[in-house]
């Protein structure tokens, strides 16, 4: 191989380090910065946190929210001692003020909110977080389906609560 030919390999490779660095490890993933691990949950103290649940979110289902889920860990980690990346760490945001998460820059408009993140606070968020807090920085267009914003609350609800 020529030299530069070898040069522009470097750089190539350089350039893909670089930019990977730049974007956040799926949570957990391989390459990632030491992350606070998920809790795991006996079946018992989910079926526990799923009863403080009203129906529909109750008896939802958890896999189908963990694969909604997939949308929301760019910009979002859910375990206890997680970082914030694009959006807030979402531990212990159930019963929460909105913009309860210290050191993370929320927009004016969610911290002047008032708003209380239960589950009926929750739901309408994942369904149009503009509609909801007019001026948040939150990109996400929404989850129109019912079912689906059922799921993913109860796999939230399970996934960033101390364990009953």
């Amino acid at each position: 191989m020529s030299a530069a030919r070898s040069l522009s390999a470097v750089a190539l490779l350089a350039g893909l380090a670089l930019a990977a660095c730049s974007q956040p490890a799926p949570e957990g993933g391989a390459g990632s910065a030491p992350t606070a691990e998920p809790a795991v949950l006996t079946e018992a103290q989910k079926t526990a946190l799923l009863a403080e649940l009203p129906e529909p979110y109750r008896s939802a289902d958890l896999a189908k929210g963990e694969a909604l889920y997939a949308m929301c860990r760019s910009c979002h980690t859910y375990v206890q001692g997680g970082t914030n990346l694009t959006g807030p760490n979402l531990w212990g945001t159930f019963g929460a003020k909105a913009a309860h998460v210290a050191g993370f820059n929320y927009s004016d408009a969610l911290k002047a909110s008032g708003l209380t993140w239960d589950v009926a606070t929750m739901d309408k968020w994942i369904e149009n977080p503009r509609g909801l807090v007019e001026g948040t920085k939150m990109s996400y267009v929404g989850m129109k389906s019912p079912d689906d914003r059922a799921a993913l609350i109860a796999f939230l609800k399970v996934n960033t609560s101390p364990a009953k």
